[in-house]
């Protein structure tokens, strides 16, 4: 699928941190948007499952804003921190019309949907967190050494980034090159439960948007977070996660319920760190809450008989 079978347009919005590629469309009058974020080696396309599923379901996913974020897809970088982006993300909303929205971000993306529901609680209706990189994603980050022994698999694609950024330019046509033989496949199974279903657009998908300096960049930004300012969100808080991904450390769940009054979390089975792309209609009924939050209702029909 592409943005036009999803009735999504591509837009280009100039924000503080630079101009920002969204894809956004499927308009129902509601003056509350569905923006989101995509995780790092990520893009807008992250979504399309998702999207797809809605449709399929019979309950489509409407104003949408589905945004590049900074140095992935078709945003150029910097990678800003959180915060700005957070005031970005705003400010694409309020310049396609949206005074108010629903934010969903996965891995990274949920980071900043929580900061622009805690600089903007008057705006912010409903936060859906899916698969989230907590407090103990940034600590190896910090030390992927250290961390091999709580989350082996962020650690090692910790590891590789810094190969790949050492590598130049030179890492570009590795990324093809791994892609085309089917071993980036190989490499990406931690982040699925069950890898070879994955359909092999999402592999190559992967190999386009792993972007070394980018990665590196946004886990530097996220080691000085300030996770206290998340107890300005005033909104609920949805969280939905695979049982077995392998970049959640088992605490960040109780640490986050600390923080946010209204947090309530669903954990899928079968799913790794895209629940949103191996299991796309569980991952929509779990943030049901979300989808309808603040919705605007359909107007009352009266029947001709009736007085």
């Amino acid at each position: 699928m592409d943005a036009t079978d999803l009735g999504l347009r591509r837009l280009v919005v100039p924000t503080a941190v630079g101009t920002i590629v969204v894809h956004a469309g499927r308009a129902s009058g509601s003056p509350v948007a569905t923006v989101l974020l995509h995780g790092a080696a990520g893009s807008w396309r992250t979504w399309i499952p998702l999207i797809a599923a809605s449709d399929g379901m019979r309950r489509p996913l409407s104003d949408i804003i589905a945004i590049d974020l900074p140095g992935w897809g078709e945003s150029a970088g910097p990678v800003p921190d959180a915060g700005d982006l957070a005031v970005a993300v705003a400010a694409v909303a309020r310049a396609l019309g949206y005074p108010r929205w629903r934010v969903v971000g996965h891995s990274l993306g949920a980071v900043v949907a929580l900061d622009v529901a805690a600089r903007f609680p008057g705006a912010t209706v409903a936060v859906g967190v899916v698969s989230p990189s907590g407090r103990g994603a940034r600590m190896v980050a910090q030390h992927p050494v250290r961390g091999i022994l709580t989350l082996p698999g962020l650690s090692g694609m910790v590891l590789a980034m810094r190969l790949l950024r050492g590598l130049g330019p030179l890492s570009r046509p590795l990324l093809s090159l791994l892609a085309r033989t089917g071993l980036l496949r190989l490499l990406a199974r931690p982040l699925f439960r069950h890898p070879a279903r994955v359909d092999r657009t999402v592999s190559d998908a992967l190999a386009s948007e792993i972007r070394p300096a980018s990665f590196l960049a946004a886990a530097r930004a996220a080691r000085t977070h300030d996770d206290a300012v998340w107890r300005r969100v005033a909104c609920p808080v949805r969280v939905v996660r695979g049982r077995h991904d392998v970049f959640v450390a088992a605490r960040d769940g109780q640490r986050w319920g600390r923080l946010i009054r209204d947090l309530d979390e669903i954990v899928l089975d079968d799913s790794g760190h895209f629940a949103h792309v191996e299991q796309p209609v569980p991952t929509l009924l779990a943030l049901r809450e979300v989808w309808a939050a603040d919705r605007v209702p359909a107007p009352v029909r009266r029947s001709a008989t009736a007085a």
